[in-house]
């Protein structure tokens, strides 16, 4: 139950993380989509403006081959005759001369036979049908452009081609005296662009782009990534300290429950087990002058004492008393448990082996109520050694805080039982009532301390007791 209400708790949060991973990654996607389409939108203007630029270069030289070469030719030679080679050098030195200042790889004349008059490159001269559909539409007086891409397939797809050229095709015209070109189609003139650096440009642009996105949702992601981690163990310490919560309420009501049973019961019992005790005290001082060797009584008085000392670890366990703070040493309240069991720890084989570290600070503490704490934690120590065994008593001071440490050489507490051995009633021994170590863990925490258990790494049982100092 408690397993699930945590999952609850951590679930809404999960579902915002969620959310929030996938919107920044649509964020980014869309990002490059965008930048993606930025890109397109920036190759087609580029292309737009090449086309524009290829169209006001063949009207220029449209304009000055016909001022400058057909009409004086013409008037000259009385017809038009690139074969002719002084014809040829006229064309050629307007042709470079209108050009020479602009980015022109290539151009070619064409004449309406469809035959190439005039190139830059000599071998493509009196070469027929090059011009293909852009020479059809401009005979027709339509000029159009294509652009050429080479490369391998992934390249082009890219973005960054190997090289990129723009073909232009429009009519060369005669002109007339009130428009400058719009006669009737003489030629068609054709002129290659090299737009390899252009589009090289535009991709390194494009690489930038993405880059930078690439940076800019990294960054977020790590930040978004901070903040969730956070978040997550903040909703998980808080659910941890809720479940801790309602198992203590459940422990306080158990307890209390618990607590006015016992205490009923308690003393009910105790009435009738003084009389028990007090009668057999009597009978063993009668039968002392008859039958000595009668252990009977003695019997009655020692199981009277055990049972007395069960209904005081009930009524200890179950209704904790308040502690009375005064002044106190931790060591002196040490000092006086192991004086108590010195009898037991000789007769037994016991070693209590003591490191107190040197300016101790005094605490307020109940004395009695650590002694009781103490006493028990020792005699579990030596019950888990039957055949004798050194214990460690050791006490330091930290931050405002005393810590005592027990450690044994028995065989130490198995993993499997190491989660009750704080349960009520819960116990390894034959005899026992299994309150010993509830009630140990009652006083501590009534003291505002602390005390955990665990198995050493060779062998054996450490308990660490930490009480605060003021």
């Amino acid at each position: 139950m408690n397993k699930y209400s945590a999952e609850e708790k951590v679930k809404p949060f999960r579902l915002v993380k969620y959310f929030t991973f996938i919107s920044l990654v649509l964020i980014f996607i869309g990002t490059l989509v965008f930048s993606l389409l930025n890109i397109h939108w920036a190759k087609a203007m580029q292309k737009k403006k090449s086309e524009d630029y290829a169209r006001l270069l063949i009207e220029n030289l449209n304009h000055q081959v016909f001022l400058q070469f057909i009409i004086p030719v013409a008037l000259k030679f009385g017809k038009i005759q690139l074969s002719d080679e002084k014809q040829f050098e006229r064309m050629d030195k307007i042709v470079r001369s209108t050009l020479h200042s602009f980015k022109i790889d290539m151009v070619n004349i064409y004449d309406m036979s469809n035959t190439t008059s005039y190139s830059f490159d000599p071998t493509v001269i009196g070469k027929e049908n090059m011009g293909g559909k852009g020479y059809k539409d401009a005979v027709l007086g339509k000029s159009s452009s294509k652009l050429i891409q080479n490369g391998n397939w992934l390249k082009i797809l890219l973005g960054f081609p190997q090289n990129s050229r723009l073909i232009s095709f429009a009519p060369l015209r005669a002109e007339q005296p009130l428009s400058r070109i719009s006669g009737p189609v003489l030629g068609v003139v054709e002129i290659v662009q090299d737009l390899t650096e252009d589009y090289k440009s535009i991709f390194d642009f494009q690489i930038r782009v993405i880059i930078t996105a690439s940076v800019v949702m990294g960054a977020l992601f790590l930040v978004l990534l901070f903040v969730v981690k956070r978040g997550e163990s903040i909703i998980e310490k808080r659910a941890q300290e809720r479940l801790k919560l309602i198992e203590q309420l459940n422990r306080a009501e158990h307890l209390s429950t618990l607590g006015e049973m016992v205490a009923g019961i308690s003393h009910e019992i105790r009435n009738p087990l003084g009389i028990i005790r007090s009668s057999s005290e009597l009978l063993k001082k009668k039968m002392a002058g008859r039958d000595p060797s009668n252990s009977i009584p003695d019997i009655i008085i020692e199981e009277s004492v055990r049972l007395n000392n069960i209904i005081t670890d009930f009524l200890n366990f179950a209704k904790p008393k308040s502690p009375y703070l005064t002044a106190c040493k931790i060591e002196d309240v040490l000092e006086k448990n192991i004086n108590f069991l010195a009898t037991q720890i000789k007769e037994d084989g016991y070693v209590i082996k003591k490191h107190y570290d040197n300016d101790l600070p005094e605490i307020n503490a109940d004395t009695d109520m650590l002694y009781q704490a103490f006493l028990n934690i020792l005699i579990n120590a030596m019950q888990a050694m039957p055949e004798g065994g050194i214990i460690y008593v050791k006490v330091s001071a930290g931050d405002n805080t005393v810590t005592i440490v027990f450690e044994d050489e028995g065989e130490g507490i198995p993993e499997d039982i190491m989660e009750k051995i704080w349960d009520p009633f819960f116990t390894t021994k034959t005899k026992g009532t299994g309150l010993g170590l509830g009630i140990v863990k009652n006083i501590i925490e009534s003291h505002e301390g602390s005390v955990s258990i665990g198995s050493k790494p060779v062998a054996g049982t450490r308990v660490e007791v930490i009480l605060p100092v003021n």
